[in-house]
């Protein structure tokens, strides 16, 4: 009996590690996005050349100016100015690998964004479709 109590437990424990660690990284967000010239340029009209900030004005672009392509999709979490504020760092964080981030940079491109909640704090995964 002592065994299987000990087995359960170690069963129980091992379940409720999982679950912790499933939910350690949550996806809160997805959403698509058409790149276009006019996510390539901040307000003051400067080019951009860093995925997180082309990232960031396409989601100023879309939540603050009403600026859109077709293509574009909504999202709840960089409807936050603050939330934007974090791009560089949640893609620093995150992930995005050279061929995405060089179409990225070059515009006229449709991304996928995912937004996750992980214990190091928020990060993106972007892939271009």
């Amino acid at each position: 009996m002592k065994k299987l109590t000990a087995a359960v437990l170690m069963i129980t424990s091992t379940i409720a590690v999982s679950a912790g660690a499933a939910k350690a990284d949550e996806m809160v967000a997805e959403y698509n996005a058409y790149i276009g010239q006019d996510d390539l340029y901040n307000s003051y009209d400067e080019r951009l050349w860093e995925p997180w900030q082309i990232i960031r004005q396409d989601r100023a672009n879309y939540h603050r100016y009403g600026v859109f392509q077709p293509g574009d999709e909504g999202d709840g979490f960089f409807a936050s100015a603050k939330n934007r504020e974090l791009a560089e760092r949640m893609i620093q964080l995150g992930n995005i690998d050279q061929t995405a981030a060089a179409a990225l940079i070059q515009g006229d491109v449709l991304v996928n964004v995912k937004v996750y909640r992980g214990p190091d704090g928020d990060y993106l995964d972007v892939t271009v479709d």
